[in-house]
């Protein structure tokens, strides 16, 4: 590396860790692999991702890393990989380690843990209230965040947490709500959006968006599902065609107050209270839900 490249490098980090922008033994690895590598080959910028702040060739790991990284941009995102291999927030993965033999992109190194300044740390579970998963404790704080590295740390190694947001099925764009049910922290997913054995035998409405933690949790488990017609992609495919459904007439007393009614029928779209006495009754509302992907036939 260039002598103006390693004292610019070490200038940079330098301020970051001032800042607290970088965690304190990630920055000093990083560091010191950067001021002793090799001339690096960074290629060119014909991926897709190129320019996007991200660094998207698969052979460098760090915070700057793109959570997602594919064979086919490997030397075909430089400037985003140069500039933040410069700043201290990328190293290269040497070809035949352990994280490159595994198959593993460097997913833990990737992950700011942060300290262990919690009020529960060490004590072999993760607080921080961005993960989910069996390894977390039953209620995460938000005064935990960022506080808890050693236990969330080891627990995400281990397999038995994810990132709420990147590491697991969980989607950034699914509101999974609060924990306001009764039934909040049972291990039960009682959210009546979901599906699979980790659901609760008897699921309620009064428990949608009430029961965050728990369906988060075992969704990331693969425990339970989001049912399709809660997903925020199903209504993105809309409209849809309700040729061949047969959803009668609006004779119901709840009849075009733009919730459908029908029981056959779930979803956004449809009203917290079913009864069978609505059932083909609420026409016009069922079909425009329908058409707009917010219900779907059960």
């Amino acid at each position: 590396m260039n002598a103006w490249k390693t004292v610019f490098t070490s200038a940079a980090l330098s301020l970051m860790l001032a800042a607290g922008a970088v965690a304190p033994a990630l920055a000093q690895d990083e560091a010191a692999a950067n001021a002793t590598a090799e001339p690096i080959d960074f290629g060119d910028d014909a991926s897709e991702w190129a320019h996007d702040g991200e660094c998207d060739d698969p052979r460098f790991t760090g915070p700057a890393a793109a959570v997602e990284l594919l064979e086919a941009d490997r030397l075909h995102d430089a400037t985003d990989c140069r500039t933040a291999f410069e700043q201290g927030r990328l190293t290269l993965i040497t070809p035949g380690d352990a994280s490159e033999a595994a198959g593993d992109t460097g997913s833990v190194a990737r992950i700011i843990f942060g300290d262990d300044s919690g009020e529960w740390a060490h004590d072999g579970e993760c607080d921080d209230p961005d993960f989910v998963g069996a390894g977390m404790t039953a209620k995460p704080s938000p005064e935990s965040r960022l506080h808890d590295a050693s236990d969330c740390r080891a627990a995400f190694e281990q397999g038995t947490i994810a990132l709420a947001s990147a590491g697991g099925p969980a989607l950034v764009d699914f509101d999974y709500g609060s924990d306001t049910s009764v039934y909040a922290y049972d291990g039960e997913c009682d959210d009546p959006r979901f599906e699979g054995p980790g659901t609760d035998k008897k699921l309620l409405a009064d428990d949608m968006l009430a029961d965050a933690n728990d369906c988060q949790s075992l969704e990331a488990r693969g425990e339970v599902s989001i049912r399709t017609v809660y997903r925020p992609d199903y209504a993105a495919g809309a409209p849809y065609d309700s040729t061949g459904i047969i959803f009668g007439d609006d004779s119901s007393s709840y009849a075009l107050d733009g919730e459908c009614d029908d029981p056959r029928f779930e979803g956004p779209g449809a009203a917290p209270t079913l009864l069978d006495s609505d059932s083909e009754h609420d026409a016009t509302d069922c079909r425009t839900a329908y058409e707009a992907g917010l219900v779907m036939l059960r």
